[in-house]
């Protein structure tokens, strides 16, 4: 059996949600590391309102690695760190939530 695959999905509240800063949570330190599978960056469907949605967020990262060591070297890359440093201080709130995946 081989190892599960990894999902890392980061939930953003920004100081300032309006959609120019929505943009500038830059897409170029984290795309194209290694052992990403699938990456997408979304935004609250403001169109769901069900009891059950988590509305407390503007921007959402989807990210799966092939492996947990591909992500730990993501998380320590310097580009990570980087997008961290430059962002940081728009964030009003960040949520991680990660998990390992199977394929079905």
């Amino acid at each position: 059996m081989s190892e599960p695959l990894l999902a890392h999905n980061v939930y953003f509240a920004l100081r300032d949600n309006s959609p120019a800063t929505q943009d500038k949570l830059s897409k170029k330190y984290l795309t194209q590391h290694p052992g990403i599978i699938f990456f997408a960056v979304g935004s609250l469907a403001k169109d769901l309102c069900r009891p059950v949605n988590d509305r407390d967020f503007d921007v959402s990262l989807h990210i799966i690695f092939q492996t947990k060591t591909d992500h730990d070297a993501y998380e320590a890359h310097p580009r990570h760190e980087q997008f961290v440093a430059e962002n940081k201080n728009t964030w009003k709130r960040v949520r991680v939530f990660d998990s390992t995946a199977e394929r079905v």
